[in-house]
């Protein structure tokens, strides 16, 4: 499944590409759907930066769901490899459930759209996969995964448009 988003953030590029990368611990006061953002790790190279943020979510599980996914399954790992020639970020991100079965990954490209106004253009994708996965019915799992796929969708786009919005929120009362 496809996941597509775009904002625009009133504050120059290079800034709303810097807060991205390292701040979001203090921008996820804005967010009210996601708990807290972690830094595990962190590399730097000369116009790169390698991140692995642990991201933990807040949100009600669907009915449909609930026999999968456990609120303290709401937590997923954020691998980035931020291009600072490119002004964009190559995203890996990992649920804490069914690591073999989830795949997300996807580009966040940061574009000058003028003097202060930046576009945040996310592009991305997410498979599942519940094939011959314990406790669920093989002729249910073609007709569940996609129900899945558009619960997690649910939930990452939003978080991606309120981090676009609290970025900005979070940069208007900060000094230039």
């Amino acid at each position: 499944m496809e996941i597509n988003a775009s904002s625009l953030i009133r504050h120059p590029r290079s800034r709303v590409y810097q807060a991205y990368r390292d701040e979001l611990d203090q921008i996820i006061a804005y967010i009210p759907n996601v708990q807290a953002v972690n830094v595990l790790s962190r590399t730097e190279a000369p116009g790169r930066v390698s991140l692995h943020n642990e991201w933990i979510g807040r949100s009600e599980i669907p009915k449909v769901a609930q026999g999968l996914l456990k609120p303290e399954m709401l937590r997923w790992d954020d691998y980035a490899e931020w291009d600072e020639a490119r002004q964009e970020v190559q995203w890996n991100l990992k649920l804490r459930v069914f690591t073999d079965r989830v795949r997300c990954s996807g580009t966040n490209r940061f574009m000058e759209e003028g003097p202060s106004l930046t576009r945040v253009h996310l592009s991305g994708t997410l498979d599942i996969d519940l094939k011959e996965l314990p406790g669920v019915p093989r002729f249910l799992s073609s007709s569940l995964a996609p129900q899945v796929e558009k619960f997690i969708v649910a939930l990452i786009k939003p978080n991606l448009e309120q981090v676009n919005e609290a970025i900005g929120r979070y940069l208007d009362g900060k000094p230039v």
